[in-house]
């Protein structure tokens, strides 16, 4: 037998080894199947261009829309809350980068995935 110390996760443990013969090991026997088919990606939305010399704000996490806190061509200032994007049970306020005009892209209730667009500023 060989004792050796292994690290995992920064924890060390001391583990035996014992080699044994080739005649001593038992084949388990192995079931054929095929390969499970993996699930077709997700239509991924259009991708919505900002204005020019426009912002776009994205998702910052994957998630569920609350509420939407300003109106199609609403005038907002830097920090102005736009969105109450729920992630993990929390809600989270994105805010405008920017100040400017805004457009809503997404809608009240829609789920959207990290990188969405959710609404523009010029």
């Amino acid at each position: 037998m060989k004792a050796y110390k292994v690290t995992v996760n920064g924890t060390a443990y001391e583990i035996t080894l014992e080699a044994i013969d080739a005649s001593e090991v038992k084949a388990a026997p192995v079931a054929a199947s095929a390969p499970a088919a993996a699930p077709a990606p997700a239509a991924a939305p259009a991708p919505v261009a900002a204005p020019a010399g426009g912002e776009t704000v994205n998702a910052p996490m994957p998630g569920n829309i609350l509420d939407i806190k300003v109106a199609n061509g609403a005038q907002v200032k830097k920090g102005d809350v736009l969105v109450i994007l729920e992630a993990m049970k929390m809600e989270n306020e994105i805010m405008a980068p920017c100040d400017g005009t805004v457009t809503v892209v997404v809608t009240k209730g829609s789920a959207v995935e990290t990188g969405a667009v959710l609404c523009t500023i010029a």
